[in-house]
């Protein structure tokens, strides 16, 4: 995968082998995935009790309690976004039972989240299908192109601190509190009850904790759980060798294994994304349930040949910003001005 350009072995593969490869992982299981509910939900509901009972003792006490809570709602929303593709549990009204109550405690309404994600499954990597559940992109001629204003408001929104800290807080406070327009009825409906229902349980804890007591570990969960959350995402999408294609050209095997990354992260953090490093199986098939992923990729000698992201590698995606359709590669605003050069 360090050519982009260079078609390899999985590219190559004949599609009905690959569909029959990820078949043998779709299905669920009600042990794994109950057990998954419980060394998850029980630890985020048992640290706001510890959190109760340490508010009035010290707070440094409190907070890494609240941080390590952020760790578990990233897990917890692995649980909701499996239950969005209907992987989690075969029985989809359950499905869409522990989806609903995943989204209230994750600050996301599911059916909204569910149908604008599906978007992003069928476009990732499509340049021309670009805007809805993606991180905004633009590519070299298009920022060349575009009015001040539109540079700077881009600049501004991949601006690190906006992007893993500020965009963060606005998505889980603002941004899923407004269903799109587009959004079916069920959907948008799904916002205002979503909504409703984090109110209901936020006057609880308010009662119970003080009002004080309750923004600062609220805050504090929602920021580690944002941030994180966003980064995967990010990276998952943007770093060295990613697949972007025009829509004529975009082939579905490609945009997955190829423009999804395998984000190859130590055990402990592994475990609290949910498995979901291996982002590159995950966009192949959505209908794999997150406990079998791992089971997929090391089994098969297909996923074999996408090359792994590290921890330490993938820091080298900060400083992507722009795509360069020429070289058909993420490039930084440095670029530019080796371009503006050239130009002379």
């Amino acid at each position: 995968m360090s050519d982009s350009t260079s078609p390899n072995g999985a590219e190559q593969a004949d599609t009905s082998m690959w569909k029959e490869i990820v078949a043998r992982y779709q299905k669920p299981s009600i042990s794994r995935a109950t057990w998954q509910m419980v060394n998850t939900i029980t630890p985020f509901l048992a640290l706001w009790v510890l959190m109760y009972l340490t508010r009035d003792i010290s707070w440094w006490l409190t907070v890494p309690l609240a941080m390590l809570a952020g760790a578990f709602m990233v897990r917890m929303f692995i649980i909701f976004h499996d239950c969005g593709h209907g992987s989690f549990f075969k029985s989809q009204k359950t499905n869409h039972i522990v989806g609903t109550i995943t989204g209230v405690l994750t600050y996301t309404p599911y059916y909204h989240w569910r149908w604008e994600h599906a978007i992003h499954h069928s476009s990732s990597g499509d340049l021309d299908r670009r805007g809805i559940g993606d991180v905004w992109t633009l590519t070299v001629q298009e920022y060349l192109e575009s009015s001040r204003w539109r540079r700077f408001s881009y600049r501004l929104a991949r601006n690190p601190v906006i992007l893993f800290v500020i965009a963060p807080m606005i998505l889980f406070l603002g941004i899923n509190r407004i269903p799109k327009h587009k959004a079916p009825a069920r959907e948008r409906y799904s916002v205002h009850l979503t909504t409703l229902a984090i109110g209901v349980i936020s006057m609880g804890l308010i009662v119970a904790f003080g009002l004080k007591a309750f923004l600062v570990i609220q805050l504090t969960i929602l920021m580690v759980a944002g941030s994180a959350g966003v980064w995967l995402f990010y990276v998952q999408h943007q770093y060295e060798g990613v697949y972007w294609e025009r829509s004529e050209k975009w082939d579905y095997v490609s945009a997955a294994l190829h423009g999804s990354s395998f984000y190859k992260l130590p055990k402990i953090l592994q475990w609290f994304s949910g498995n979901i490093g291996f982002h590159h199986i995950h966009h192949l098939s959505a209908r794999i349930p997150n406990y079998n992923l791992e089971r997929c990729h090391k089994a098969e000698p297909l996923f074999q040949t996408v090359k792994p992201i590290t921890l330490v590698s993938s820091l080298k995606s900060f400083t992507f910003r722009l795509w360069d359709e020429q070289h058909r590669r993420l490039v930084g605003y440095g670029h530019l001005r080796t371009l503006r050069r050239q130009q002379q």
